[in-house]
């Protein structure tokens, strides 16, 4: 059927309002869920001068704008700026009240020789300039044209970097010798998601990127043995001695180079590190789930067998990872000697190599597990720091107690790991050092402070989470987060309603009061214990501001220990029982936590009661546990 021009106006307006419609929809659900994720696709090639520690670079960024929004403007980190006097990392680390030993100032004290920098020689967008303002850590770029939703644009720019002397994570000549650590060392476009841009100056912290891609040749001099993230395009023509590729003889092109590009790709990552140094061993292992993991260390010195003896007990670890956090999606990773301690990127780590062997074996696993945490599912550090560091220690806590239970590292195992870091936890927030998890990881009163929060108090959330919805639907939580929110970015929020659903059971009031969790304190009591018409009355009482379900333990005199679980009413629910070990388990009738205490009858006199506690296994995080215990504990009874 022919139309005639008034029918194709109108079927073309219908098509436009229907277009328009799915795109709001779309939209609203972008801007609440987090489901689109803008695209970053770096082409890098840059040339090292060791002489004089500078860089020459260029770099072709492929961008598509993904979110529902227009772009007017577009900003990029330029981390090496930092190590400048003057710096703002510099006027933090020597103001703050407990400065980071490992920078402290240093910064102040460096060398016009030393410092780093970053400069921006040329920018354009789609082969037309850019106007571009460097403003400390952050390069500020006026696009000539705005960039529309679904538009894919080209930034091509010019840069010359110089590298500091390393203080913190990056640059080069660090103590244990390795001349250089790369990270943060190119012009990073910033994250964009539906909070806006995040164009976060580079105060000490941790980094918050774009997934996407990277093609990188880094042209070092020959000497250079260079480890990187991603995999190596050229190894016969670049590293045929350093263990990439099995060639026995050196053609004489190559011995005659006095400068190697090396190549490296890398798919839907967000940044990219490299390494390098002339005394590199490079040792490799095929793992069993398949992944070619890459060591590299210095030779001849008291750590080396260390090293040696490192890559079957990391096997061990990608399996049991891979098992119980979800499947690494990489096929390679690389452990670097480099950096100032630990400090983990993709498909990557630098990790400083002289210790013990079970220091060596904890650092990797700790830097290994930020693969899931920080690498593939990669929360906003810089806004959420516990959702990566929180949960990376728990993760380390658990594999390291496996290693132990298999004999792979020296220590006795524990029945909890992670009861330490519950104490440890309790005992600063009575001191009153701990700010709440909500605080941005940049804006901490104290170093101390971030530490606990990010990894003490975010680990504890992980553990205490087992102890509210069940150990069995935490793990499988665990799984279901990382599988539906991998390369998504996601937000605090999205851990619990993947808890929600493992377990079926409301966990919004838990997400409510976990990011307050030091103004609000766990603190529950055993008041009285009375003969009753059918039993004994046991009566409790909520001391403090914060509601928890509560396992309680009633030790009969025949030695038989009976779980009584008190769930709360806003849960809907309550965990699996069956598999806690108990001789009789039973669920009371929920708590409603505006009631400040709490009477039920338990079905024995009390003639027959020896002991009741509240949460034996400690996970509860009770700031108080003498008065969770009856009969009460006095010096002629306390054990």
């Amino acid at each position: 059927m022919k139309l005639t021009k008034k029918q194709k106006q109108i079927l073309m307006h219908f098509c436009a309002f229907i277009s328009l419609q799915l795109f709001v929809m779309s939209s609203t659900v972008t801007l609440y869920g987090q489901y689109w994720q803008q695209e970053a696709h770096y082409k890098i090639k840059i040339k090292l001068t060791p002489e004089t520690n500078l860089i020459e670079g260029t770099q072709s960024l492929t961008y598509t704008n993904h979110s529902p929004d227009t772009l007017h403007r577009v900003f990029f980190h330029l981390y090496w700026n930092a190590f400048q006097p003057g710096s703002m990392m510099d006027e933090r680390s020597r103001n703050i009240s407990d400065p980071d030993p490992r920078v402290g100032n240093r910064i102040q004290n460096l060398r016009q020789s030393e410092i780093g920098f970053v400069d921006i020689t040329k920018m354009e967008l789609n082969g037309v300039a850019c106007n571009f303002n460097e403003v400390g850590t952050i390069l500020e770029v006026n696009i000539p044209e705005p960039i529309s939703p679904g538009a894919e644009v080209q930034f091509d720019l010019h840069f010359l970097s110089q590298v500091p002397l390393q203080v913190r994570r990056s640059g080069r000549d660090n103590e244990e010798g390795i001349e250089y650590s790369m990270s943060q060392w190119y012009p990073k476009i910033c994250a964009y998601d539906s909070d806006g841009w995040h164009a976060n100056p580079y105060i000490g912290r941790e980094f918050y990127g774009t997934f996407g891609s990277f093609d990188v040749h880094l042209n070092v001099p020959t000497k250079y043995v260079v480890a990187a993230t991603g995999i190596l395009q050229n190894p016969e023509a670049t590293a045929p001695h350093h263990n990439y590729a099995d060639v026995e003889d050196l053609s004489d092109e190559y011995k005659s180079n006095k400068t190697t590009s090396w190549h490296f790709k890398a798919d839907q990552v967000h940044d990219f590190v490299w390494a390098a140094d002339p005394d590199y061993v490079h040792d490799t292992y095929r793992a069993d789930c398949g992944i070619d993991v890459h060591y590299f260390y210095q030779p001849d010195t008291a750590y080396q067998e260390k090293w040696e003896q490192l890559p079957p007990v990391m096997n061990r670890v990608f399996t049991y990872a891979n098992e119980h956090f979800g499947k690494y999606p990489y096929p390679s990773y690389s452990f670097i000697q480099g950096g100032d301690g630990g400090m983990e990127y993709p498909m990557a780590t630098l990790i400083t190599g002289n210790r013990s062997f079970s220091s060596l074996v904890g650092v990797s696993v700790h830097e290994l597990m930020h693969s899931w945490y920080q690498g593939v599912v990669a929360t906003d550090e810089g806004q959420y720091a516990w959702m990566d560091e929180g949960m990376t220690s728990y993760a380390s806590g658990e594999i390291m107690n496996f290693l132990r239970r298999e004999d792979l590292i020296p220590g006795q195992p524990k029945a909890d790991p992670h009861l330490r870091r519950v104490k440890g936890h309790n005992r600063l927030m009575q001191a009153s050092i701990e700010e709440p998890l909500s605080t941005p990881a940049d804006h901490f009163s104290l170093n101390t402070a971030y530490g606990i929060v990010s990894y003490t108090s975010g680990a504890v959330v992980v553990h205490q989470l087992g102890y509210i919805i069940g150990e069995e639907a935490r793990d499988n939580g665990l799984l279901l987060y990382y599988d539906t929110w991998k390369f998504k970015h996601p937000q605090p929020k999205d851990l619990f309603r993947s808890m929600e659903r493992a377990s079926g059971i409301e966990l919004h009031w838990y997400y409510q009061y976990m990011q307050l969790m030091s103004e609000k304190m766990v603190d529950y009591s055993i008041d009285t214990l009375v003969e009753a018409e059918l039993g004994t009355r046991l009566s409790l009482s909520k001391k403090g501001e914060r509601p928890m379900p509560l396992d309680i333990v009633i030790e009969t005199q025949d030695g038989k220990k009976h779980l009584l679980h008190i769930p709360l009413r806003m849960m809907r629910g309550h965990k699996n029982l069956e598999k806690m070990g108990y001789d009789t388990q039973e669920a009371a009738s929920p708590w409603p936590w505006t009631h400040p205490s709490y009477d039920i009858i338990l079905p024995f006199s009390i003639s027959n009661i020896k002991k009741v506690v509240i949460d034996p296994s400690e996970r509860l995080g009770d700031v108080n546990r003498d008065d969770n215990i009856w009969p009460p504990i006095t010096e002629d009874n306390n054990e």
